[in-house]
């Protein structure tokens, strides 16, 4: 049994192979946008219970496709992904996304843990570097399970953006910086932590790629004091820029 799910889900690195901007990324890119329009026009003209009900059931999902991955990497890689863990901003804001919505305390946060999901899972659907580096086919388990994932993600995003109380105030914008803040200490907790796990400290974990920048140009002596910054001054602006332009279009389409 085991023999059969691994090579059912195992990397398929014959025949065609996964390429940024290749025509199979298209067609996830392309699948992604699709579900959400649809997503948006099927909430269009629903009371409030319905949206609430329909975004939380996306978290839901993505969040139990997070925690099946657990389960079915080590039938897949033969391990337990330590990669897997949730310090990379993606699955970070996943795990922080479902429990701002279940959680009292936490549920005024949840825009904010949404909006900066949406931004990083929307970055890494059009550069799936996670993806690339493995070579492997467009359809394989490693390839289908992470776009997926970034997908609903993204989608989660943008109905929270298009159909929650997004402002653009001084308030709300100061939760962004902090929310982008705490994520960043927490993956420098993740890859400071974890890094020497097997007795050699060689920076090998880059959550959120806050010690290395992710195409390897600056050297390391440089890199893990600048990464930080320069992660928190770039997600911060976008996560500025995409709230400037829902806030617009949202008082545009109230009009």
């Amino acid at each position: 049994m085991y023999d059969f799910l691994h090579w059912l889900l195992s990397d398929k690195k014959d025949g065609v192979l996964f390429t940024c901007f290749g025509v199979w990324h298209w067609c996830y890119i392309i699948a992604a946008l699709l579900l959400g329009f649809f997503a948006l026009r099927y909430l269009k003209n629903k009371n409030e219970a319905c949206r609430q009900k329909t975004i939380t059931f996306f978290i839901d999902l993505v969040f139990c496709f997070y925690i099946s991955d657990y389960f079915l990497r080590p039938l897949a890689f033969g391990e337990i992904d330590i990669e897997n863990l949730p310090f990379h901003l993606c699955t970070s804001t996943c795990v922080a996304c479902f429990i701002s919505r279940h959680n009292k305390r936490l549920y005024e946060y949840r825009a904010h843990f949404a909006l900066l999901g949406f931004v990083s899972n929307f970055v890494y659907l059009i550069y799936p570097a996670g993806i690339m580096w493995y070579r492997v086919h467009p359809f394989c388990y490693r390839a289908l399970s992470t776009l997926v994932f970034h997908s609903i993600m993204a989608v989660y995003g943008l109905l929270v953006l298009a159909y929650e109380n997004n402002g653009f105030t001084k308030k709300l914008v100061r939760r962004d910086f902090f929310t982008t803040l705490c994520a960043i200490l927490w993956a420098l907790l993740g890859s400071y932590c974890f890094n020497g796990i097997n007795g050699n400290y060689n920076y090998r974990y880059n959550w959120f790629f806050v010690v290395r920048d992710p195409f390897y140009i600056l050297p390391l002596e440089i890199s893990r004091f600048v990464m930080p910054v320069l992660n928190l001054v770039l997600f911060f602006s976008v996560q500025l820029l995409v709230r400037f332009i829902a806030f617009k279009l949202k008082n545009k389409i109230a009009k």
